[in-house]
């Protein structure tokens, strides 16, 4: 932030300062969209660090521990609550985190793989999900078109989204996993959940439990089925829903940052009434719970903060008109390999920001003016965008999602990303097969098979080359 503030003020002392603390930090801090997920992270951990208190969590996870028997059904359940929570990314990260953890602590699964799971599933959804913030934020960003429907054309063409998820399927069926998440997985079933058995003190499977003899399954289950029913109602309600407009154009002009935040507080207060109705907590114990969300998402809120005014200060430099400037000038000679190019521009430009959506905002618009006319190429593209957006998003310390899924998961922000990126980078590879094969042949559904393919073959590879590990 401060070597991006120095050049973009012309290496001015007070230009500087003012770019790091008024253009950056407050600038970020004082944006309302910005604001809204802060109340959202704020309160989410105040419902967590409430079922912690009530004991729901941990009846949930004995419970789990009586009808998920294996790893792979620990992981496979978190897989499934993901997909099933696509309306928001960071809505999926956070609830997916802390229903699933106590399970997948009692199945020993690395704290690392957890965030993976939450990561892979959390954005990959979305952005195949007709009904989503995402969705809505990219229908947002397509000028002169029908956004709506030219996202759901782009949808078979989001290669690196339906590939990240098969592979991580796959790889949860196979018990395969390579580079630093297996020294993860290898220490979790000693009962170290959070390092690689470098001997550095962690939290085990076993010190995390929380005890309340009162507590019962319902007392996770009800304020998150709440929780989630309340988020619905606040996003449509910011998209104009109850004055009349149809609920999936309500979900379009949604805004996330409002919606998710009224849903959260209703969250909460339905939360603290069912534990007083019920007498596990008292309303003292319920406001104590309060602190302790705030400081058990600290963490995650400064990480946020600093990344967001990470990318201020990249827009401070000027970094989205040198995109547009070298994607235009790319679109004629390189036309066979745009949806690869764009991919990758894509991949590069999430990754230095940590924004998928920043990306959108930039490179939609340059497609659809460069591809006026070819809806088939058209849609390839926006989805190599879509899929390069999510990639880099994945493989990126300051994306806020990947932030996000750490905070979930509970793990080392730095050990989520370090073993994340490896899984990203072969699954970005495959797809980038598709899309210069999508680029050269002009049609979208040969690109798809040949990224399937290449995934077929990479998973042969990893599998043999385990074994031989072994």
């Amino acid at each position: 932030i401060v070597i991006g503030s120095v050049f973009a003020s012309g290496f001015s002392f007070t230009g500087s300062i003012s770019n790091v603390l008024q253009d950056g930090l407050i600038a970020q801090l004082s944006d309302s969209y910005n604001v809204g997920i802060l109340i959202f992270l704020v309160i989410l951990g105040t419902i967590v660090a409430l079922m912690n208190k009530a004991g729901g969590s941990k009846a949930f996870g004995d419970w789990a521990a009586t009808h998920i028997k294996t790893r792979q059904g620990a992981q496979l359940c978190t897989v499934l609550l993901g997909v099933l929570i696509f309306i928001d990314d960071y809505f999926n990260c956070l609830t997916v985190g802390s229903v699933m953890k106590p399970v997948t602590d009692k199945h020993r699964i690395s704290r690392a793989k957890f965030a993976y799971v939450i990561d892979a599933t959390a954005a990959p959804i979305c952005i195949i999900a007709p009904v989503s913030s995402w969705a809505a934020a990219v229908s947002g960003f397509v000028k002169g078109e029908d956004g709506f429907g030219l996202f759901i054309k782009a949808i078979p063409y989001n290669y690196y989204s339906f590939l990240t998820l098969a592979m991580m399927i796959a790889m949860i069926v196979m018990k395969v996993e390579f580079g630093s998440m297996e020294k993860h997985e290898l220490n979790a079933l000693k009962g170290d959940l959070l390092s690689m058995g470098d001997g550095k003190k962690t939290v085990t499977a076993e010190e995390t439990d929380v005890v309340n003899s009162n507590g019962k399954v319902v007392d996770l289950i009800i304020p998150i089925i709440c929780l989630v029913i309340c988020c619905i109602i606040g996003m449509i309600y910011t998209g104009g829903f109850f004055s009349g407009v149809s609920f999936v154009e309500a979900f379009s002009n949604s805004d996330a940052s409002v919606g998710l935040a009224i849903g959260s507080l209703f969250g909460l207060l339905i939360t603290i009434l069912l534990y007083v109705i019920r007498g596990v907590l008292d309303f003292g114990k319920c406001m104590e719970a309060i602190p302790e969300g705030f400081k058990a998402m600290v963490p995650a809120i400064l990480i946020l903060t600093f990344a967001w005014t990470l990318k201020g200060t990249t827009d401070m430099m000027g970094a989205k008109d040198f995109v547009q400037t070298a994607m235009t000038s790319a679109s004629g000679s390189l036309f066979s390999f745009l949806p690869a190019v764009i991919f990758i521009v894509g991949c590069l430009m999430a990754f230095a920001t940590g924004t998928s959506w920043g990306t959108f905002g930039i490179l939609i618009p340059i497609s659809v003016t460069i591809l006026s006319g070819n809806y088939m190429m058209m849609s390839v593209c926006v989805g190599a965008i879509l899929a390069g957006a999510v990639c880099g998003d994945h493989i990126s310390p300051i994306s806020d999602t990947t932030i996000l899924s750490s905070a979930g998961a509970q793990c080392k922000h730095i050990d989520h990303v370090a073993t994340q990126m490896p899984y990203a980078l072969t699954v970005a590879l495959c797809a980038s097969v598709g899309y210069i094969l999508s680029g050269i042949t002009g049609n979208g559904y040969i690109g798809l098979a040949g990224a399937t393919i290449s995934l077929a073959l990479a998973m042969v590879i990893i599998v043999i080359t385990a074994k031989r590990g072994r």
